[in-house]
């Protein structure tokens, strides 16, 4: 080789060609071979948009500091409990957050988890329903109009209310129905709850939730609490109804009963109360 540059186009085959004709002559052998598509580099994308804080969905909750249930699905209207029940068991087997109860008007309903907006609890009560898990529904609203603190005595009237349909039910520790009967925690969250309030599940939790009251503040549909083990930590608890009685799943009568707060027993295991109004 004598550095000579050879490019095999017509017309540039002469050795020791200056540089600018060589570069010219490669030039021109790139425009004579298949030409190739230009690559462009896509452009960046575009930044993530700002969340629209619209769009952003609160989390209720009410006043005394409980997650609020502004929507629940309710099915069935029946006059023994046992096929309402039947019914929640049902629901339950198949994931879904079932109970029942005993309306006002003395028929057994079953009603199953929360939703933040009516849209939200008719598509899942439409998917239920295709699954034929359910037939005819009905979306409650169970959440109460908050009314401004002092002027809440309709709403603690109407936990007590709630909580003597249950008289007479019978004690199942862990159990939250009125067929398989109620422990103590269990009987609080679901009168709670018929009222849009979810109450948390175990006693000690319900202990730490809500305002303290004091022993002479009490009012009707507060809850009161215990240390009934050797522990001396809450482990029972009530709804106070008035004139210093209360309502519970008592352990030892093993019923949903009225007891009294200056019963020796419940006096000297007493813990406190809370409010969640």
């Amino acid at each position: 080789m004598d550095g000579s540059v050879s490019v095999k186009c017509p017309g540039l085959t002469r050795p020791r060609l200056s540089r600018w004709v060589v570069m010219a002559a490669l030039l021109a052998a790139t425009a004579c071979g298949p030409k190739q598509p230009l690559v462009v580099p896509p452009p960046p994308l575009p930044p993530p948009p700002a969340p629209s804080q619209a769009a952003v969905v609160q989390e209720p909750f009410g006043p005394g500091g409980l997650r609020i249930i502004p929507f629940t699905i309710q099915v069935g209207a029946f006059k023994s409990p046992g096929r309402a029940a039947a019914y929640a068991e049902r629901l339950q087997a198949n994931g879904v957050d079932a109970y029942h109860f005993i309306d006002k008007d003395g028929m057994s309903k079953v009603r199953f988890e929360r939703f933040a907006t009516l849209p939200e609890a008719h598509r899942r009560a439409k998917a239920l329903q295709a699954r034929g898990l359910i037939q005819d529904f009905f979306i409650a609203q169970p959440a109460p109009h908050y009314a401004p603190t002092g002027s809440t005595s309709a709403i603690q009237a109407s936990l007590v209310d709630t909580a003597r349909r249950f008289l007479g039910s019978p004690y199942r520790y862990g159990k939250a129905s009125q067929q398989d009967g109620f422990d103590c925690s269990g009987l609080t969250m679901t009168v709670y709850r018929l009222h849009g309030l979810e109450l948390p599940r175990n006693s000690a939790d319900q202990f730490y939730s809500g305002r303290p009251v004091g022993r002479n503040e009490l009012q009707a549909g507060d809850l009161v609490f215990f240390a009934t083990g050797k522990s001396n930590r809450v482990s029972h608890v009530g709804i106070y109804s008035s004139h210093d009685q209360f309502i519970h799943a008592a352990t030892r009568e093993r019923t949903v009963r009225v007891s009294s707060l200056s019963n020796s027993y419940f006096k000297t295991r007493y813990k406190g109360a809370r409010r969640y109004f």
